[in-house]
């Protein structure tokens, strides 16, 4: 008897450091203490000119958040004895800094998980926003962190030893673009060449942070729903509240337009009454939410919803405003706006962008708000509609594509406002281009994260023209693509004059240039005619 005794107090001291507690969740202490010693590894570090596991502006703000509240923590669940978690991006996947990383041919190959490898697996996942509750991508710190690893083999350059036989391991993207930096002008001269040959891998450029919270999973069963929670501790900002989201019906069925099975009896998207002939409109097409349950937040509905009353106030009609949002669980703003769709339907947004945009006169004004999840190359990302936490090809919008989908288009003016992470990509590509001579893209200097864009579209008047309303504030700058005109932004949103002699009232600009007008048919068939020689050619 007393042998037994001794045996169980002899197990109650070795319990805290078994590799995993008996519990769903660590504890608030130790989860705490990883936090702590996570944030103060990477403050004291020197911020690099590049590179990092920050952007140097963030990595030096550590230094300021240490002083006051600190990020918000999230962290895995314990797994069971012997197993281990995974953490999958949707963008790549955290590996050790200094790793065997592989370059990026072009834009998308960081959002493209190469075949028969699978991410490192550890004890357990930490990470830490600097910024919750803003939209994602922002910067985040992912750390891995391993039980039972002594001293001597955790210490190194990059990891740290936490006491108890736990060691912590700061992570970066894997496979993120321009990883290896070649100079330029390497191939002048034999002498170039042969420094090109010494100086031909640099520092990565700063584009391989982490911006997306990870899908952990249980290393042994990949299906295993998010193991990755958020934790409320003292000293450290509080979690961000998701957006409760109400589960559709059983009856309607998730259904894209490239299938043609029994469930798919319906389309969801009422193209056909897009476009009627001798008849021109201003649509409007709205993308906004998350990538995930866990980080749709209330601003995504609230941004929708204040988006689509300004339209509706600016004389665009309920049915040429074509919503999607999240998956098919849809907020309470679906009960104001009325039919919003899902935003895993992307060969309807797609497609019906391609019916507006090539129809002749269907158009006068196209807007879009882009209010989604963006990686650092500007890929919007819709939805992870099979929850592998990869953003697979269904499941993003390259820059590309959607350059695409409004090349040429048949607007009188395209205005893109784009309410996200990293608009710099798609503005460089817009000035550059010669194919979107009626696009504007409206976005913030400063990405705001939050509502503020919104709501400062949201006070826009009819009566009010475009230029006017952004000169008077700043924050907020347009970009035309190469050759267009800055008299896309000298009228309303409708495309009303502004400054017209005498002025013009406000029934005969609903009449003329709000909502929809009926075309002549003479200048229908006119431009038919024209059409019709380009297309045989």
């Amino acid at each position: 008897m007393a042998l037994l005794l001794l045996a169980l107090a002899a197990a109650s001291l070795a319990w805290p450091c078994a590799a995993t507690p008996s519990g769903s969740h660590f504890s608030e202490a130790r989860v705490a203490r990883w936090a702590t010693a996570a944030l103060r590894h990477v403050a004291v570090a020197p911020c690099p000119e590049r590179g990092g596991l920050l952007p140097r502006p963030q990595c030096q703000r550590l230094a300021r958040l240490s002083q006051g509240l600190g990020p918000a923590v999230y962290v895995s669940e314990p797994a069971q004895p012997g197993h281990k978690v995974r953490a999958l991006l949707p963008d790549g996947w955290g590996d050790r800094p200094g790793g065997s990383l592989a370059p990026a041919r072009n834009q998308s190959a960081g959002l493209q998980r190469p075949a028969g490898v699978s991410p490192p697996a550890h004890d357990a996942v930490l990470v830490l926003d600097p910024s919750p509750g803003a939209s994602f991508g922002h910067p985040l710190l992912l750390f891995y962190i391993d039980f039972n690893v002594s001293p001597r083999r955790c210490r190194s350059r990059d990891r740290l030893y936490l006491g108890s036989y736990e060691c912590l391991t700061p992570a970066q993207r894997s496979r993120c673009e321009n990883q290896l930096k070649r100079r330029p002008g390497r191939g002048k001269g034999r002498s170039q060449r042969s420094a090109g040959r010494a100086r031909r891998e640099e520092p990565p450029v700063g584009l391989c942070e982490i911006h997306f919270l990870p899908l952990v999973v249980v290393a042994q069963d990949p299906k295993h729903p998010q193991k990755l929670h958020c934790m409320d501790l003292r000293g450290f900002n509080p979690c961000p509240q998701p957006l409760p989201l109400i589960s559709s019906s059983s009856t309607v069925a998730y259904c894209e337009l490239n299938k043609n099975t029994r469930r798919c009896h319906r389309q969801q998207l009422p193209m056909y009454k897009s476009c009627r002939m001798y008849q021109t409109c201003d649509h409007a097409v709205l993308i906004t939410g998350g990538w995930q349950e866990q980080v749709t937040y209330p601003h995504h509905a609230h941004n929708l919803l204040l988006f689509y009353q300004m339209l509706r106030r600016n004389g665009f009609r309920q049915e040429h405003i074509k919503a999607f949002f999240a998956n098919e669980g849809q907020a309470a703003v679906a009960v104001e706006m009325g039919d919003v769709h899902p935003a895993t339907e992307k060969l309807a947004i797609r497609s019906h962008l391609a019916l507006v945009c090539r129809s002749l006169h269907c158009a006068d004004s196209l807007v879009l708000y882009l209010n989604s999840p963006a990686a650092s190359d500007g890929t919007i990302l819709l939805w992870d509609a099979n929850h592998n936490g990869i953003a697979d090809p269904k499941e993003r919008y390259p820059i590309s594509e959607l350059l695409t989908d409004l090349e040429s288009c048949n607007a009188r003016r395209v205005l893109l406002f784009l309410d996200q992470s990293y608009p710099e990509p798609l503005a460089k590509k817009l000035r550059a281009s010669r194919h979107h001579p009626n696009v504007v893209l409206v976005r913030g200097i400063t990405p705001s994260g939050g509502s503020a864009f919104a709501e400062f579209w949201a006070g826009l008047q009819p009566d009010q023209c475009l230029l006017q309303h952004i000169l008077p504030v700043g924050p907020w700058s347009a970009v035309l693509a190469s050759g267009t005109s800055a008299q896309l932004l000298n009228v309303t949103l409708a495309g009303a004059p502004c400054h017209s002699i005498p002025p013009m009232g406000e029934e005969e600009r609903q009449r003329r240039y709000q909502g929809c007008q009926n075309l002549p048919t003479m200048l229908w068939y006119r431009s038919r005619h024209q059409q019709m020689p380009q297309e045989d050619d």
